[in-house]
């Protein structure tokens, strides 16, 4: 795990009240590189200690986070374990998650993404719309921390 950005919240404790909230095991937030062309991990639960090389600096694009921040829209799996979009990298499948959702944190009344907030269940699950909204304004949430 990367060393947080210098701030006075605790995106890991906000991270595991998400998670609980979602009835979810794994959760990752990511915060845009100032390029805007990487997404660097600030902090997650759950993920495997032998992917987080993989998952600590995501180019836009590029897995289920990378995608949210190129679409500036949710990304949804119902089963990781079968992904038959090819938004998965090959790694994904090793965190033993099957349902997951990535949403964008956009710039508070911008498109400019600053990040990525991630869950993930280990059961297949489709997120309903309530769902995403909801995750969608914890990424609210999290962005005017980020611009604080």
């Amino acid at each position: 795990m990367t060393n947080p950005p210098e701030s006075s919240h605790d995106f890991q404790a906000q991270l595991a009240t998400i998670l609980r909230e979602f009835d979810c095991q794994t959760g990752t937030l990511h915060k845009s590189t100032s390029d805007g062309e990487f997404l660097e991990l600030v902090c997650q639960i759950g993920v495997p200690d032998s992917l987080l090389d993989k998952i600590t600096l995501i180019p836009f694009g590029k897995g289920i986070a990378g995608v949210a921040a190129m679409r500036r829209a949710p990304v949804e799996l119902c089963n990781l374990q079968e992904d038959l979009e090819g938004v998965t990298e090959s790694g994904a499948r090793r965190t033993g998650v099957a349902g997951s959702l990535a949403v964008p944190i956009l710039e508070d009344g911008a498109e400019r993404v600053v990040g990525t907030l991630g869950i993930g269940k280990h059961v297949p699950h489709d997120f309903t719309d309530e769902e995403k909204e909801r995750l969608a304004g914890k990424a609210v949430t999290i962005a005017r921390q980020f611009a604080e």
